[in-house]
This record gives C-alpha cells, structure tokens and sequence, in this order.
C-alpha cells in the first residue's frame, strides 16, 4: 500500500493520493490552438474521399499534358508520322485503310493502336490532344474568370448607372447562343487575319477559339460575382472602412474581394471542363482544329466515321475525356463543400 506524503513548507500533514493527483492533471483544460479558414477548408478537403482521389486525377492529367514531349520521346513515336507508310510497318493497314489486328491495331509497337486510314499512333495523338485541350482551356477559364470577377465587382459595388450599362452588356452577351455563334463566327475571325485561299496557321486558329470562347465565357460569373458583392457592399465591415477613409479600391481589394474567393474558385471548376467540351465540339464540326493538330475533338470526328470497322479508336480519347470532366466536376463539388462551414463532410 503506497504511503500518503505530506507537503513540506507547512505546519500540517496533508495526505496527497498519487492516483488523484494524476486525475486532475488529466483534468485540466488542454491549451487550444486558433485555425486559419485555410487550414479548416483543407481539413475537410481531406476527409472527403472522393474529392482527394479526382485532385489526384486532374493532377495526373496536368502532369501528363505537361510531359507529352517527353513521353512520346522515350515511347519512340509522334502524333503526326503516318506509320502505314513506314518501311518499318508494312503491314499496320489492311486493303480497306483500316488496322490489322484485334483491338484497332494494338500491340507492342503502338500500345493503343493505329489511326485508320492514316495509321498514325493513337497513344502519342492522345497525350497531344490531351496537351491542346488542357492548354486552351486554362487559357481560357483565367480570361474568362478576371473579365467575370472584374465586370461583377465593378457593377456590384458602384450599383446605380455603373450597374445599369453593365448588367445590360451583360445580357446582351447572353443573348447570344453560345454554339450556333462559335460556329458561325470561327471562320469569320480566321477570316480577318489570313485570305480564304490560304491555310490557316494552327496558332491563328487557336487565338481565334481563345477571342470566341473569352467573349462567350465571362457572363455566368460576373452575375455571382456582383449578386454577391452586392449583399457584402452594406456590410458593417464595408462600412467601417468607408467611415477610416479607406479608398474603393482598397475596400474592393481588402474587404471585399477576400469574401468572394470561395464562389470564384468553385465556379471556375466547372468553367474549365465546360471550356474542354466546347474546344472539342468545335474541332468535331471542322471549325477548331484541324488537320495535322492532334485533338480531342478531331479524334471523335474521325471516330464517328469508321466506329463501325474500328470502334477502339473511340475508346480512348472518350474514356480520357469523360474521366476528366467527371473529376473536374466531383472536385467542384468537393472545394465547394470544403469551404462551407456548415457542411459535415
């Protein structure tokens, strides 16, 4: 039996129990650590399963489109040589242009086949394809969301005129429908630049699709922009800095703008898989890119045309852009759900 001590320095004894001693330290409150809303929003990004495996896809595929050089140089083929015409592979198509072998040609040699009529190598058109459509629609979500961002600040915030002529512009570019104009006003800007019986240069064409696709785009998100910085501008806040003396441009910069960072990165989520459909829609109809630039959008167009003899060869470019903008989509969701507080996942 343990022995009770006696605290020193005092003219009693007091009997002090290990055991209760060890209690009450247990007991005491632990020290609590403040959390930044980036550190909360990442938190709860990581308990969602489903939205960390589609970041690890849309990563792969970032990674992928940034590496294609490198990946077809150490594969040992390119999306352009027409292999059927190589003496190396003499026999890649039959008498009807179509691939020898099961499964579209592939084999060792060309791991997801062989274009008909052409023979070029599926895999390496993949990666490059996969490289213009990622390019393109990065380029254009970033236009598209600072013109959004900067129209929706403006017109929320200022309201009255300002507000007025924007929102007018606004619905004026609406107005318009999106598809009939992107195929009807394609070749109209190429155009422009270069004469009808001259070829138009690859970079021309997708300067063009850039001008198109960022005067159709911005819309959407200049309405969530300036709704919600219309419900923030009355805020005591906002107030508060206007009363110090605060600038608007430091109060949009400094106040405002830090608020609307969530509905601004969740919208531009679903802006860029949106974009990627749009590039490879306009391929597909012939008023994007064309031949020999290798896209997702031509691939289907090919596709449809030989998928009953070959229908392998829409597999892949299907499969990989189905799995991109489902987790592009799932990943939206799940930043969305990240940021909200009030959310249990």
């Amino acid at each position: 039996m343990t022995s009770p001590t006696k605290a020193e320095g005092s003219g009693s004894s007091v009997a002090l129990d290990p055991e209760l001693a060890a209690t009450a330290e247990a007991d005491e409150p632990k020290k609590l650590e403040g959390r930044s809303p980036g550190q909360l929003m990442w938190q709860r990004f990581k308990r969602d399963r489903t939205g960390v495996v589609s970041a690890c896809v849309v990563i792969f595929f970032f990674a992928v489109a940034a590496l294609a050089p490198v990946i077809s140089k150490l594969y040992g083929k390119d999306p352009y040589t027409l292999y059927a015409q190589e003496p190396d592979y003499p026999f890649l198509l039959d008498d009807f242009a179509m691939p020898t072998g099961s499964f579209g040609g592939m084999s060792g040699d060309f791991w997801f086949g062989v274009e008909p009529k052409l023979g070029r190598d599926v895999f390496t058109m993949l990666l490059y394809g996969m490289r213009t459509s990622l390019y393109m629609a990065v380029i254009v979500t970033g236009l598209s969301v600072v013109t959004g961002v900067i129209i929706g600040m403006v017109s929320g915030y200022f309201g009255g005129r300002v507000d007025y002529w924007l929102g007018r512009i606004t619905d004026f570019f609406l107005a318009f429908p999106s598809q009939l104009f992107f195929i009807a006003f394609m070749p109209v800007v190429t155009a422009l630049f270069v004469s009808p019986r001259d070829e138009t240069p690859t970079y021309l064409r997708a300067v063009a699709i850039i001008l198109v696709m960022w005067v159709l785009g911005w819309m959407g998100l200049a309405r969530l922009v300036r709704s919600s910085v219309l419900s923030l501008r009355e805020r005591e806040f906002v107030e508060a800095a206007k009363v110090s003396g605060a600038s608007p441009w430091r109060i949009v910069r400094k106040e405002i703008l830090p608020n609307i960072v969530t509905p601004i990165l969740v919208q531009s989520t679903y802006i860029l898989p949106s974009t990627i459909l749009t590039i490879a829609f306009l391929s597909f109809v012939g008023v994007g890119f064309v031949e020999p630039t290798p896209d997702w959008g031509r691939m289907f167009a090919v596709g449809s045309e030989v998928y009953e003899q070959d229908p392998m060869f829409m597999v892949f470019p299907g499969v990989a852009l189905v799995l991109f903008v489902l987790c592009f989509n799932l990943l939206g969701d799940s930043v969305r759900d990240a940021f909200d507080p009030k959310t249990g996942r």
